[in-house]
């Protein structure tokens, strides 16, 4: 499915998940009209190893510090804001110069990241401003009883996850 430029629904650590081919423009498209999301906000690429993400960011901007904390927090329910390599297309930006980024420890979306073989799109499984799916059957009700949706168990956390600037240190979302 992923491969095929689609949009699956998957359980994250809080809730279902909506994802998609980080590199398919016509994926991203998909996933931006399904949400009504404009695409100056960015998303957040979610993967199973630093490998899957490490062409996404700009290694050099970072201090041993910076990755010392990154690492403290990975795997988990930590997003880090880092600074984008120049090369990340603008859907995944949005107006920003970091890309957003997770290595998850829940088992489904590391078994979903190693079957891809790479990182994917993270967003959560909602009409943008409305609430996230917790369930298989809310995410068919929002998008259809034919929406491809990967079986399995969201996780105990209770939030979706922290996002941290890196770069300032301040704490974006913490809810």
């Amino acid at each position: 499915m992923l491969h095929e430029e689609n949009v699956i629904a998957y359980p994250t650590e809080s809730m279902f998940g909506l994802g998609c081919d980080p590199t398919s423009k016509k994926a991203v498209k998909k996933l931006l009209k399904l949400k009504k999301r404009s695409v100056k906000k960015g998303f957040i690429l979610v993967a199973s190893d630093f490998n899957q993400i490490k062409m996404y960011i700009n290694e050099k901007n970072l201090s041993n510090k910076q990755k010392n904390k990154i690492f403290f927090h990975w795997p988990g329910p930590f997003t880090f804001l880092l600074p984008a390599n120049r090369e990340v297309p603008y859907w995944l930006t949005g107006k920003f110069d970091t890309i957003a980024v997770r290595l998850s420890a829940h088992m489904e979306i590391i078994k979903l990241c190693d079957t891809f073989g790479k990182a994917l799109i993270s967003t959560s499984a909602n009409i943008s401003n409305m609430t996230p799916c917790l369930t298989p059957e809310e995410v068919f009700k929002h998008f259809g009883k034919d929406f491809p949706l990967l079986s399995g168990k969201i996780g105990n956390e209770k939030n979706p996850s922290k996002i941290i600037n890196i770069i300032n240190g301040k704490l974006i979302r913490y809810v």
